[in-house]
């Protein structure tokens, strides 16, 4: 049983890196689009109603009502009420499954004059600037509408001329592309907002994330996260050597990968007494593999008593010398669970560039050390022998098993949103 568990929920800030040309008013509804769910079979289903559980907790989570509905490759959300537009695309950039978001404007099938005066109209709200070329691109689901969809993109294109000569046609190379979808509605866009891709959190199963105050860790989750799996985390505490301070740092970074992944649920774990006893009872230049082959079997436990199907940790080949080929297989030993590590081929230069991407490296530097930083050896061994190892944990296994014991009976739980 957790000695405590605490909730812990902040707002996070949209990051909107894609400006639209024009007034951002005009919208009332955003067009998803998906790729890797559209390949899927029989089960495609099962993916696209996740994606919509995903795309209603995000919009509802930024304030918004919307209601959402699914046709063939397409999902669209239309707001029910007046919403921050900045706040809603920021949560859907970080849906993942997500590959384009379209703001569009809905309007009514009036007859086709209607809809080229709605065509001119939309181009001067969402384009004021109109010195670019242009193409108009109808796509035609309703097969019963009097026009198809060659005659839809010459008619309007030259109904944009007309109305606005300064404008050119490029069918290769346009700089705005004015999409007209015809379903049961019509819908015009021209804006395509970047998603995260990947599949929807929820649908590849559930894995324990090894979560410590560094660069990696966080973007490892992330990656994870991004193919559809849901993501728990352990944090290993030790006090009085790591503060307060290194603790929030941890749940910041647990926060910042739920704005992508969900809600996460964190287990804060003592491991001062372990540490010692292993500092004091061991050889220094394997304190960091016997510590961290201690860290993978309390993490298997944790995994197993939550049904976590495997265990994520931020390792990169040769970073460090607890990340040699030697090192990975001797704590991999401990392990029954498999061991993902999405993040084993990385330069440590690619690894930041993520954690910038995602927002977590500016709170991964913060100098609040962990508890693997702090009881680190000066001389670590690199190529770890596995049955030299085993043999010097014997002594102290009896020892190390009642304090396992304790710490997982007193670990506690922080649920980050």
């Amino acid at each position: 049983m957790e000695s405590s568990v605490k909730r812990c929920e902040k707002s996070i800030p949209a990051q909107i890196a894609f400006q639209l040309d024009g007034s951002k008013d005009m919208y009332t509804a955003f067009l998803i689009k998906y790729a890797e769910i559209g390949v899927k079979g029989k089960n495609r289903h099962l993916f696209e109603e996740a994606l919509v559980r995903q795309i209603q907790y995000a919009l509802h989570r930024c304030g918004g009502e919307f209601r959402i509905h699914k046709t063939p490759g397409r999902i669209y959300a239309q707001a029910q009420a007046e919403f921050d537009f900045d706040e809603a695309v920021g949560c859907l950039r970080r849906v993942f499954g997500i590959r384009a978001i379209c703001p569009v404007v809905s309007v009514r099938d009036e007859g086709f004059g209607k809809l080229r005066a709605d065509v001119i109209r939309y181009l001067e709200q969402a384009h004021p600037d109109r010195s670019h070329t242009f193409k108009v691109q109808a796509r035609r689901s309703r097969k019963n509408y009097p026009l198809d969809s060659n005659d839809i993109n010459a008619q309007l294109g030259e109904a944009v001329l007309h109305a606005y000569p300064e404008m050119k046609v490029d069918v290769h190379r346009p700089e705005i592309v004015l999409n007209v979808e015809i379903r049961e509605k019509i819908y015009l866009y021209s804006q395509v907002i970047p998603g995260p891709g990947g599949m929807p959190v929820g649908t590849g199963g559930k894995a324990l994330l090894l979560l410590s105050g560094g660069i990696d860790s966080p973007v490892a989750g992330y990656m994870i996260a991004k193919r559809g799996v849901k993501i728990d985390a352990v944090y290993f505490h030790a006090p009085p050597y790591t503060g307060e301070r290194a603790r929030q740092k941890v749940v910041d970074l647990a926060r910042q990968v739920s704005a992508y992944a969900g809600p996460v649920y964190l287990y804060v774990v003592n491991f001062t007494q372990m540490q010692l006893f292993i500092y004091e009872n061991c050889p220094h230049e394997e304190l960091t593999i016997i510590m961290r082959r201690y860290m993978m079997r309390i993490a298997q436990k944790i995994a197993e008593e939550t049904g976590c199907l495997g265990l994520i940790t931020g390792e990169s080949i040769g970073q460090v010398a607890s990340q040699t080929l030697h090192s990975l297989a001797a704590t991999n030993e401990v392990c029954d669970l498999p061991v993902y590590r999405p993040l084993i081929g990385f330069d440590k230069q690619d690894i930041v560039a993520w954690s910038e991407k995602i927002g977590t490296y500016e709170t991964s530097i913060q100098p609040y050390e962990d508890c693997c930083t702090i009881f680190v050896a000066k001389h670590p061994v690199t190529k770890p022998n596995r049955k030299i190892i085993r043999r010097h944990e014997e002594p102290v296994a009896e020892k190390m098993d009642e304090l396992m014991k304790e710490a997982l009976e007193g670990k506690e739980l922080v649920i980050v949103s």
